[in-house]
């Protein structure tokens, strides 16, 4: 997926679907957990440092799995970089349930199945495809079966 810093910096200042500060860790730094603030927005997870208005990274969730690790940790791992983990730590059991159903929601495999199921449940009750009129019903992406980048 090709975008610019200038696009990404507009969607981070976009309403966020799920924001709260929680600890967090980075592949690279030794697993130390640092409060963050954490800003999902459509199907990017920003991160910023809490007295900055500029994110510090974003994650783009494709590929990618989301693991319940313990009571108040999740992470997040790339399926063809299993290496590159972010675990998150949450204030509670609770928080941390919530944030992994809505991580798990934005991923890009979860919508294009949501948009599948949905396009099927339409051409059933009016017997016509909703994506015949954007003339994109025939791409793979929207197919059963075909997979995606």
């Amino acid at each position: 997926m090709r975008f610019n810093e200038r696009e990404l910096l507009s969607l981070a200042r976009q309403p966020a679907e799920k924001a709260a500060e929680i600890r967090m860790s980075l592949p690279r730094k030794g697993g130390v957990l640092k409060k963050r603030l954490v800003k999902l927005v459509v199907n990017f997870l920003f991160y910023f440092r809490t007295d900055e208005a500029e994110p510090i990274g974003a994650l783009l969730l494709e590929h990618c799995r989301v693991t319940k690790e313990e009571e108040n940790v999740f992470s997040i791992s790339f399926i063809e970089e299993p290496e590159r983990k972010y675990c998150f730590e949450c204030a509670s059991e609770e928080q941390c349930h919530e944030w992994v159903e809505a991580l798990k929601r934005a991923s890009y495999e979860f919508l294009r199945r949501s948009l599948i199921f949905y396009r099927n449940e339409i051409q059933k009750m009016t017997g016509k495809d909703p994506l015949e009129q954007y003339g994109i019903s025939e791409e793979a992406r929207f197919q059963l079966g075909t997979s995606s980048s």
